[in-house]
This record gives C-alpha cells, structure tokens and sequence, in this order.
C-alpha cells in the first residue's frame, strides 16, 4: 500500500524543503507542478525551484488535472510530489466559477489520493490561521482552500506542520 505525506504551513515555512527532503529517499521520482507562469515574478519562482530540485525529478506540469497526472505517470514512478495545492485551489477558482465543477476537481484528485498510484508528497499553504479577508474573492479562495487542506490531511498516512522550517508531525 502506498503513502500520502501531507506538507502543510505558512509561506515560506520550510514545505517546500522539507517535502524534498521527503523524496529524497526515492529513487524514480515525479514533480508534479501545478504553477503556471503568469508573470515575471512566477517565472522567476518556477526557476527557483527547478534549480532547487536540480535533475532528481521527472517535471510533469498540470494546473488543472492533477488526478490525470497520477494516473498516468511513467512506468515505475516511486514518488509524486505535488506542490502545490494552493496554487491549484487558485487555479481552479481562475478556471471554474461554477463551485460544482470545482467540487468535481477537489473529489476527482480525493480519489486517487485514496487508492495512490505510488507515495505521493502533497505541499499546501495553511491559509486559514489569519485575520477573515476583507473581499469575497479572498473569502472564496480561503474556503476552498481549507476545504481541500482539510480533505487530503483527512486521507493522508502522515501530515506535517512546518513553522519557521521546523516540522511538527500531526499526523
């Protein structure tokens, strides 16, 4: 049976490294990407964090699709790690404005996490622990992404706080 790492924090919390380091102890494994470059200073963070990873991974790039990605991942994939979710969450809000079909999204990659094709590694910003947005937008995208944090922490085998680059296991 396969694992799921939940990688949970604020940002620049230490997720991202220590979800690396998580991998680490595989040998085939998969990034799957889910930031877009948008703008000069999302490209600049991609390139950051291709050149942290340096030649250790497979990239596989999918904003929206995730669960697609896990289900057809290279022949003898150990580990996935996914980063991020927040990223995705935002995406989806960017792409969907039906809250049904992004539903449909968050329960398609829900599926897949419950029967995993191999380890996977999931990193997700804990967006919820400040003050309550001051528009919808925000409100909306804070909402969905505790929905989604609190449904993959669910499912995971372990689940990781990161504060100022120390891990907290919860789970």
């Amino acid at each position: 049976m396969s694992n799921v790492f939940y990688v949970t924090g604020g940002a620049r919390s230490g997720k991202s490294s220590f979800a690396l380091q998580l991998a680490a102890r595989y040998e085939k494994r998969i990034f799957l990407a889910t930031a877009e470059p948008f703008d000069d200073e999302m490209k600049s963070r991609i390139g950051k964090h291709r050149e942290e990873r340096g030649e250790q991974f497979i990239t596989v790039e999918e904003p929206l699709y995730p669960e697609q990605a896990l289900r057809n991942l290279p022949g003898g994939s150990e580990v996935v790690l996914l980063d991020c979710l927040t990223v995705w969450a935002g995406n989806l809000m960017h792409f969907f404005e039906d809250e049904g079909e992004i539903k449909k999204r968050i329960d398609c990659l829900l599926e897949v996490l419950r029967q995993p094709p191999c380890d996977i590694i999931l990193v997700s910003n804990e967006v919820g622990m400040g003050i309550v947005p001051e528009n919808a937008m925000a409100r909306r995208f804070r909402d969905i992404a505790g929905i989604v944090n609190q449904n993959v922490a669910s499912i995971a085998t372990e689940a990781y706080l990161l504060c100022s680059g120390l891990a907290v296991r919860l789970k």
